[in-house]
């Protein structure tokens, strides 16, 4: 989006001669800004989550450079950087108890680290569960006594996902074929997300309602493509700030197969462009707000270009 479609709704704005050079220079400096945009995510969870598959999904991460924690606080917290998203992998708990008191602290002092304009360094803090486990002990006691109480006054930024849908049940009730679940499973999933907020909500006061996915695998026994992840996407926007969701258009897997099997494929999608557009809307429409029909057109026609390219459309 910021390399390929900005650019076009750039030379849009350059080329109007309706416009006048004020506006034009003001639209140009919004969109300036966005190459400076950063989010950052920290996604944690169990050993055997699927937090690499996931990250694998979301974003194909044959683009994305690896290094370590930057302090020794979070040395055991891999360093996932994109153009404008960081991804910080940190382990859960469950490792033991010396590693679980180092993993708390590593998760801690990232919660609470700085950015060089002295707002809090992550943005979003995704924690994966384990789908097919229904011993989730140790993962409720990383949100509700590491992570929740180093929130501040933000638990929106608390995201948590259910994985391995597929083997909620053992494997049973998935239709393989079409890669979805049946109606017990459904039946099964639904009740998890809602066990999981209430256990959440009781111990904390904080209300957080999961989703569930499959992140898919590829090895070499096989693959199997993701199921909702679009609702996994739609899901991460929706907990961004308006401003910073853009940066996410450039950043996700290109592969348009990644993106198709959801309980909600259409809604879904729809969500994701909203979004996309809001944010670019916002971005670079601020300050010009007498250009706002136009920003309005040329964006709407770049959106059909993004969901073509995104979803194979």
């Amino acid at each position: 989006m910021q390399q390929t479609n900005l650019n076009d709704f750039i030379n849009k704005i350059q080329n109007d001669p309706t416009l006048s050079d004020a506006h034009k220079a003001k639209v140009l400096q919004n969109a300036a800004a966005l190459k400076d945009t950063k989010v950052n995510i920290l996604i944690t969870g169990g050993t055997g989550v699927g937090k690499s598959s996931t990250i694998n999904a979301l974003f194909g991460m044959d683009k994305a450079k690896v290094g370590m924690g930057v302090n020794p606080e979070t040395m055991d917290i891999k360093k996932f950087e994109l153009s404008n998203i960081t991804l910080w992998d940190s382990p859960g708990l469950g490792d033991g108890k010396e590693a679980d008191v180092r993993h708390s602290k590593g998760i801690i002092s990232k919660l609470l680290e700085k950015d060089d304009k002295g707002d809090l360094l992550i943005d979003l803090v995704l924690v994966i569960l384990d789908g097919g486990s229904r011993d989730l002990g140790t993962s409720f006691e990383l949100i509700t006594n590491v992570i929740i109480p180093n929130l501040g006054n933000d638990n929106k930024r608390l995201l948590i996902a259910i994985n391995q849908a597929d083997m909620a049940m053992k494997g049973r009730n998935w239709d393989y074929e079409k890669n979805e679940p049946l109606p017990p499973l459904v039946k099964f999933l639904d009740e998890k997300v809602e066990s999981t907020r209430k256990r959440i909500l009781e111990a904390t006061g904080v209300d957080v309602t999961p989703i569930y996915y499959s992140a898919g695998y590829q090895d070499e026994s096989g693959s199997q493509q993701p199921y909702n992840l679009s609702k996994l996407l739609a899901f991460i926007l929706r907990h961004t700030k308006q401003e910073k969701r853009i940066v996410f258009a450039e950043e996700i897997n290109r592969d348009p197969k990644m993106w198709q099997k959801d309980e909600n494929v259409e809604k879904h999608q729809k969500e994701i462009k909203d979004s996309f557009l809001e944010s670019l809307m916002k971005v670079v429409g601020e300050g010009v707000e007498i250009l706002a029909d136009k920003v309005v057109d040329f964006i709407k026609e770049g959106g059909r270009w993004l969901l073509g390219k995104l979803f194979g459309r």
